[in-house]
């Protein structure tokens, strides 16, 4: 997934989906609904704003693209406009990728692919689960830790 060179300039330290980011003073972030599922009692469903925060650490100016694939990996469900950020030698970096109106219209797992200078780098899975259906608890977690 990541080239040799992508590998020694740049790391994803992490990978948080929530409702919403607020930018507070001192140059702070506010997570707001921080989630790893989806627990919705009715399909289609539709996030009226839904974010992608990835916190990167290394060196350079890079192009960032974030993309969700339906369960099967074949089709969009959403993809962002790419957005160059730059990290700052042995710096941090946050990069984060708002959508509006994304609709699921299925239950499954589908895939958060963040895309660095054109290039897969990582995915993330995010459940979509519709709970009338959801038998026992293997099928998602909902603890908060």
């Amino acid at each position: 997934m990541k080239t040799t060179e992508q590998e020694n300039k740049l790391k994803l330290i992490y990978t948080i989906f929530c409702d919403d980011v607020r930018l507070e003073a001192g140059n702070k972030l506010s997570l707001m609904g921080v989630f790893q599922n989806i627990m919705v009692q009715q399909l289609p469903v539709s996030l009226i704003k839904f974010a992608v925060v990835n916190h990167w650490q290394g060196e350079g100016t890079h192009l960032s693209e974030v993309r969700i694939l339906s369960p099967d990996k074949r089709q969009p469900v959403v993809v962002s406009q790419p957005t160059r950020f730059e990290v700052a030698s042995g710096g941090f970096a946050d990069n984060i990728s708002f959508f509006v109106n994304v609709t699921f219209p299925e239950p499954g797992q589908y895939w958060v692919q963040t895309l660095i200078d054109s290039t897969l780098f990582d995915e993330q899975p995010l459940t979509v689960i519709d709970v009338r259906s959801a038998q026992g608890p293997e099928a998602a977690s909902e603890a908060v830790n």
